[in-house]
């Protein structure tokens, strides 16, 4: 395969997060599945956007430590107080 430019391409990255979530029929995954195996632009999509995917659903697990919250909120309280003073 070339550069990532075909119309397999274009199916396969449309239907990145429907494959990546297993979400889609079985017939369209191995489809897929078998066009990012052939396809190493689609593959390095695929790579990027399945790690980005696994820290994002990660990071919604885990708690955020006690200052590190305090400092988050402290931050939005202040932005929230400068835009309440200049309108």
């Amino acid at each position: 395969m070339g550069a990532c430019d075909g119309p397999d391409c274009e199916k396969a990255l449309q239907n990145l997060y429907l494959f990546i979530d297993q979400e889609m029929d079985t017939a369209s995954c191995e489809e897929i599945q078998s066009h990012i195996d052939d396809c190493s632009d689609c593959l390095d999509e695929f790579d990027l956007e399945r790690v980005v995917k696994q820290l994002v659903s990660r990071s919604c697990v885990e708690v955020a430590p006690a200052p590190l919250r305090d400092r988050v909120l402290f931050s939005i309280r202040t932005v929230q107080v400068q835009i309440t003073e200049t309108t």
